[in-house]
C-alpha cells in the first residue's frame, strides 16, 4: 500500500520542474544568464588570472547585446506568426551602408535613409509572404540574396565614409562610466514591444495568427495586414541594429552583420518563442541575446573559431526545435 505513493514521487518532481520552467521562463533564463557569467569569470581567471565579472564587463555585455537584441526583436515578431526572416543580417548591412553613404549629408539624413531602406526590404518580404503566400523561408532568403548582390554593386560605385559622430556615440560609447548609449535606443524599443505584445490588439492578433492563421481568416481577421506589418517592422528593427553596428565598427562592409544571422534566431528560440508560432515573447528574447553574448565571450576566451560558434548556434537551434516539436506533439 505504501509503495504506490513513493513510485509517483519522481514523476511529480519532474512535473514540478517542467511546470516551473513553463510558468517562469524569464526567471529560469535569468538564472542561466547569471550562471553562465559566473562560469565565464572562473574560466577567465584560470586562463588569464583576471576577473570577468566586473562592472565594466557587465556594461560591455549589454553594449554588444543591444545590436543582437534589436535584430532578434524583429525576428521575434516574425517567429510569433510562425515564420522566419533570413534577411535580417543583410537588412542590417544595408542600414550600415546607408549610414556610411550619406554620412557627409548629415546624421539625420543618414539615419533616415537607413531606416527607410530597412522598411522597404521588410515591405518586400511582407508583400511576398502575406499577399503572394510565398513560404517565409524562401521569400526572405531570396530577398537577402538579391539585396546582397545589389550591395556588392553599390559598394563599387559609392564612396563609404566613416559613421557620423552621433552614430559612433550611440554604437560604441558610454555615459556615467558604465551605461552604453545604445541602451537609450534598445530599452524604449524593448518596452514598446513587450507592452505592445501583451496589451495591444495588434499584439493579440500576432499571437492569434501564429496560433491558427486559418481560424483567424475565418473569423474575419485580415491576416495579410498583420503579416505585412510584422515583416515591415522586422526590416525597420534590423536596420536600426545596422545603425548601431556601423557606429560600433565605424565602417561598413558586406560582411558586417553576417555573424548575427544565426544568433538572431537562436536568441529567439532560447527565449522561449516557439518556431511554430503563437507562443513566446520578447522578454525571453532579451535574455537569450544576453546569454548568447556571454557565451560568445566565453568562446573568445577559449579561442574558439567563428566556424565553431556557428556550429554551436546551429546545434542550439536544432536541440530546442526538437524539444518544442516534442512538446507540441505531447499537447
Amino acid at each position: 500500500m505504501s509503495s504506490a505513493p513513493q513510485a509517483a514521487e519522481p514523476s511529480a518532481a519532474r512535473f514540478d520542474v517542467r511546470r516551473l520552467f513553463s510558468d517562469n521562463p524569464v526567471a529560469v533564463l535569468t538564472l542561466v544568464f547569471v550562471g553562465l557569467f559566473v562560469v565565464t569569470d572562473i574560466v577567465n581567471r584560470v586562463q588569464s588570472s583576471e576577473a570577468f565579472l566586473t562592472p565594466k564587463q557587465v556594461s560591455t555585455t549589454f553594449l554588444y547585446a543591444a545590436i543582437l537584441g534589436l535584430m532578434a526583436a524583429g525576428q521575434t515578431l516574425v517567429m510569433l506568426t510562425g515564420g522566419v526572416d533570413l534577411s535580417v543580417a543583410t537588412t542590417a548591412t544595408t542600414g550600415a551602408f546607408m549610414i556610411s553613404s550619406y554620412a557627409t549629408d548629415g546624421a539625420a539624413k543618414a539615419i533616415g535613409m537607413a531606416l527607410l531602406a530597412g522598411l522597404a526590404i521588410g515591405l518586400v518580404n511582407g508583400i511576398g509572404v502575406a499577399i503572394f503566400r510565398v513560404n517565409p523561408l524562401i521569400m526572405t532568403l531570396g530577398v537577402s540574396t538579391v539585396t546582397l548582390g545589389a550591395l556588392t554593386i553599390y559598394s563599387q560605385t559609392r564612396f563609404l565614409a566613416p559613421a557620423p559622430d552621433i552614430v559612433k556615440k550611440l554604437g560604441s560609447e558610454r555615459f556615467l562610466t558604465y551605461i552604453p548609449y545604445n541602451l537609450l535606443v534598445w530599452l524604449p524599443i524593448s518596452a514598446l514591444i513587450i507592452l505592445g505584445l501583451r496589451y495591444s490588439g495588434f499584439g493579440r492578433m500576432i499571437y492569434a495568427v501564429g496560433d491558427n492563421a486559418v481560424a483567424c481568416r475565418l473569423a474575419g481577421v485580415r491576416t495579410w495586414q498583420v503579416l505585412l506589418a510584422v515583416y515591415a517592422l522586422c526590416g525597420l528593427l534590423s536596420a536600426a541594429a545596422g545603425i548601431l553596428l556601423v557606429g560600433f565598427n565605424d565602417a561598413a562592409d558586406l560582411g558586417i552583420a553576417t555573424p548575427f544571422l544565426l544568433p538572431s534566431v537562436a536568441a529567439v528560440v532560447i527565449g522561449g518563442t516557439s518556431i511554430f508560432g503563437g507562443v513566446g515573447g520578447y522578454a525571453g528574447t532579451i535574455l537569450g541575446a544576453l546569454i548568447l553574448t556571454v557565451l560568445d565571450s566565453l568562446l573568445t576566451i577559449l579561442n574558439a573559431s567563428q566556424a565553431v560558434r556557428q556550429i554551436l548556434y546551429g546545434l542550439i537551434i536544432l536541440a530546442l526545435a526538437a524539444i518544442y516539436a516534442r512538446a507540441a506533439a505531447a499537447d
